[in-house]
């Protein structure tokens, strides 16, 4: 009997160190675990605007290209932009109407 007994409290002392020995490890590595949750994080937003950033670039690469090789989008930019118009055309603007703010019942 004193033999089980032995056995069991050493095997209750042995997972007890084991626990606080895993407390301690987890107590120490959860900063490092948190900080790498954060960095993951700040990484997905990183590449998210960096796709945002290469389709605004392709865009404003294309605008470009168009403006150097086709004399159209150079005409059509200028009559948008600067409201330009050909010698004997006539140039109409339409303007957004501006509205009251609304009046309290």
């Amino acid at each position: 009997m004193w033999e089980r007994l032995i056995r069991w409290t050493t095997g209750l002392l042995v997972a007890a160190v084991g626990l606080g020995v895993l407390t301690l490890a987890a107590h120490w590595y959860w900063p490092v675990i948190r900080q790498n949750e954060r960095m993951r994080k700040e990484i997905l937003r990183l590449d998210r605007e960096i796709r945002q950033e290469e389709e605004t670039a392709r865009q404003l690469t294309d605008v470009i290209r168009r403006l150097q090789e086709d004399p159209r989008a150079v005409e059509r930019l200028a009559r948008e932009r600067l409201g330009l118009a050909r010698p004997g055309e006539t140039v109409i603007r339409f303007e957004v109407p501006t509205t009251n703010a609304a009046v309290p019942h």
